[in-house]
């Protein structure tokens, strides 16, 4: 009788178990932000490595509140989140003489203490921000409602200290 009374709980609670690992992967319990993470080579994931270490714990005021899956390759503060993407693809508005011209009203190209950044408008009203002539790209999304300025200042520092200057691979 013992035999059966386990064999009945596991039937039972095989459907309940695949239940709650299935609502646990669906959803957040802190309400954090996800993100895609980078498959950069082995020299640009360690920068990366180096500027999660130096990124600052707010930006625009917020905290840092890392999005899933978590990444040394990614980061992210606050709710919208403003997320960090380090060794990102270079993007194809980079190569666009119009943008290096000021002649794209979709991207333009321009720099904040130091760090050199394209930024391109998105649909939503938010902006994409990747940097230029640094040795890994790095990709900072800024959420509609957020201080694109700010984001970028608390970010310089890190980006100019763990992501040397030059042409990423």
């Amino acid at each position: 009788m013992n035999s059966f009374r386990h064999r009945h709980i596991s039937v039972i609670g095989l459907p309940v178990l695949v239940l709650l690992i299935a609502a646990t992967g669906c959803s957040s319990a802190d309400g954090s932000a996800s993100a895609a993470v980078p498959s950069p080579g082995a020299t640009t994931a360690a920068l990366c490595r180096n500027l999660d270490e130096a990124l600052p714990a707010k930006v625009d005021g917020a905290d840092r509140r890392d999005p899933s899956p978590a990444s040394s390759l990614t980061a992210g503060w606050g709710d919208p989140a403003i997320i960090l993407r380090c060794g990102v693809v270079r993007p194809t508005k980079m190569s666009d003489p119009k943008v290096a011209e000021g002649r794209d009203e979709d991207a333009v190209a321009g720099g904040v203490n130091g760090v050199r950044w394209l930024m391109e408008e998105q649909g939503d009203g938010g902006y994409r921000f990747t940097t230029a002539l640094r040795r890994a790209y790095v990709e900072v999304s800024v959420p509609k409602g957020r201080d694109s300025s700010s984001v970028l200042i608390d970010l310089a520092s890190a980006v100019k200290k763990a992501i040397p200057a030059g042409i990423a691979d």
